[in-house]
């Protein structure tokens, strides 16, 4: 028997959406919210550091990225779309399919950075 392959993704997160991450003992991400039709994790660590730090700390007063991996042959039903420049690319999925990428993601969301360096997990 083959060993499943994976993929590695990363999300940038604010203090709201880390808590319901939480909630799910850091196994699935939340349903979208009406206002947001596509879930977008990002395919690298750096894209996602720069939208924590620069987006989410303004925004809420901190930022974290997770990191997870998801089933390589779920996330091959999905083309990488660049927001932006090679260096911003990303997975859009649509909020109705949230419940099989949750399924999809094979460990436990692991927080990998934290902005500011102080802010509490």
């Amino acid at each position: 028997m083959s060993e499943m392959e994976t993929i590695t993704l990363w999300r940038p997160v604010g203090p709201a959406e880390l808590e319901l991450l939480r909630d799910t003992a850091m196994r699935a991400f939340p349903p979208r919210l009406p206002e947001q039709p596509i879930f977008y994790p990002v395919t690298t660590r750096d894209y996602a550091i720069k939208i924590a730090r620069d987006w989410n700390v303004p925004a809420s007063g901190s930022g974290f990225v997770t990191e997870f991996d998801v089933r390589k042959d779920y996330l091959d039903h999905y083309d990488v779309q660049e927001a932006g420049g090679r260096a911003h690319r990303e997975y859009w999925i649509p909020a109705e399919e949230m419940d099989s990428f949750n399924a999809a993601i094979v460990c436990k969301i692991r927080v990998v950075d934290i902005f500011p360096e102080d802010a509490t997990v």
